[in-house]
């Protein structure tokens, strides 16, 4: 099974605030393996941008910090999964312990 995940980074590290990343981190997993990741620049941040941007993208997963309920919910019409509260790590840590039911999960760090 293929599947491919979106993390909001800075310096290449899971940043707290989604709607503030420098990239976004696209790791693509198959058969429970990563098998790419890459680095990209999003367009210029507004509210909406971000979701249709990785949905384009093909990302069926996202893990984050924290975002607005906006964000989240033009996710899930796109039915992509967010998974919130995750505290730090690179992506490639991140997706393989989601990938190994690992991922601590918690309460949405933005204040939105």
């Amino acid at each position: 099974m293929k599947m491919k995940f979106a993390i909001p980074t800075l310096n290449n590290q899971l940043t707290a605030h989604f709607g503030h990343c420098e990239k976004f981190a696209i790791v693509d997993v198959e058969n429970n393996n990563v098998i790419k990741e890459e680095f990209i620049t999003p367009p210029f941040h507004q509210p909406g941008v971000y979701p249709k941007f990785l949905a384009e993208q093909g990302v069926h997963v996202i893990i984050a910090g924290g975002m607005g309920q906006t964000a989240q919910d033009l996710f899930a019409q796109n039915n992509i999964k967010v998974y919130m509260g995750v505290q730090a790590g690179t992506p490639k840590q991140l997706v393989e312990q989601y990938l190994s039911n690992q991922l601590q999960t918690g309460k949405n760090l933005c204040d939105h």
